[in-house]
């Protein structure tokens, strides 16, 4: 077997466990996005009794993706050695230098993952707006029984209201 056949056989077996690890990524972002779903729903349903231990399911999984992360950059680095090329190659630059059907199988990771990531934090960012939104209506709501609202008048500047007034609150939960 010459040099070039070996590093062939190789290099192949390691685009294998490139791609094998790219799946385990994305298992694990499609989990992260299920977890951030979930917790949106918990949210939006006020049932924020349950939003501690979603948050902390949310950050198992992220400590999952972490790892998974580090091992396929093991990876594609020792790849990059493989094929003579600097470490800190990108997905995109790897999946060009590929032959098929490495090449298409990378590419498809990338475009799916890119997918997700722009899922992720969409859904992130609709979950810190409504935890936003639910902290205010909880602080507003606390001020008003204590007797002073914090408010904005047309300059937006914060004003405070400390004229009493009945207040009724739902007991009921």
């Amino acid at each position: 077997m010459s040099a070039t056949t070996k590093l062939t056989v190789e290099t192949t077996v390691t685009f294998s466990e490139v791609s094998t690890l790219l799946w385990r990524e994305r298992e694990a972002l499609e989990l992260l996005l299920f977890k951030l779903v979930s917790e949106r729903l918990i949210v939006s349903a006020g049932e924020t009794r349950w939003l501690a231990p979603a948050n902390r399911e949310v950050e198992a999984v992220v400590e999952q993706l972490r790892g998974v992360e580090v091992l396929r950059a093991a990876e594609v680095e020792m790849l990059a050695a493989d094929l003579g090329k600097d470490i800190g190659i990108s997905l995109t630059e790897l999946a060009e230098l590929a032959d098929e059907p490495w090449r298409s199988i990378l590419f498809e990771h990338r475009d799916a993952m890119l997918k997700l990531v722009l899922q992720i934090e969409q859904t992130a960012d609709e979950n810190r707006r409504l935890l936003t939104a639910g902290a205010r209506s909880i602080r507003e709501t606390l001020l008003s029984v204590t007797d002073s609202v914090d408010t904005y008048d047309s300059r937006g500047v914060t004003t405070t209201s400390s004229s009493l007034r009945p207040v009724i609150m739902d007991e009921q939960a």
